[in-house]
């Protein structure tokens, strides 16, 4: 671990390799689990304001759980998530023709309906972030779902903080980065 400004940063994020092989494992990130994608109290107040502008994108199972769920629940700890679909999938997840999950807010994203891509818990994956209330912690999350995009990672020397480098300036900015990269190359060299 380090200290990079605010934040407590997992050596991990500059070791370990990833990139997301969606042909392996069809966005299984986004259908497993027990609960929804983690979204912060600002994005609530997002996707309470372009759903309208996403609901054409979801899937009929999407808006239902949505509708009847709201565009994000409260776990009884106090976590914020978006909705589930009978437990399972994202209410906001889509699937593309060959059965990959696909997300419905970055689909009306890219469409140009929406200028917000998708909640940062999912741009960063597989990094996670806490939230204390001196600092941030920053580690890399190892699920076997991923395994697959562990060994895309390794094959392509793709590290953590490489693949996800636009949600960490997304998340921390673009001095914050730049600083992790400087990080990277000393420990490399």
């Amino acid at each position: 671990m380090f200290q990079l400004g605010k934040t407590i940063v997992s050596e991990d994020i500059l070791e370990k390799e990833f990139v997301c092989n969606l042909t392996a494992c069809k966005g299984a990130c986004c259908i497993e689990g027990e609960a929804g994608a983690p979204v912060t109290p600002s994005e609530v107040e997002i996707l309470k304001d372009i759903y309208p502008k996403v609901k054409p994108f979801l899937r009929k199972e999407g808006i239902e759980a949505i509708e009847a769920q709201g565009t994000h629940i409260t776990t009884p700890l106090g976590e914020l998530e978006t909705p589930l679909v009978n437990g399972k999938e994202c209410a906001y997840v889509t699937f593309t023709p060959e059965g990959i999950a696909s997300c419905g807010i970055e689909d009306a994203y890219n469409a140009g309906a929406v200028d917000f891509r998708k909640p940062i818990s999912c741009h960063l994956y597989p990094v996670r972030v806490n939230d204390y209330s001196e600092f941030a912690a920053v580690n890399y999350h190892k699920w076997p779902i991923c395994n697959d995009a562990c060994v895309l990672g390794k094959e392509l020397g793709v590290p953590v903080y490489k693949f996800v480098k636009d949600a960490l300036i997304r998340k921390f900015g673009e001095h914050w980065y730049a600083e992790l990269e400087k990080i990277a190359d000393r420990l490399e060299n």
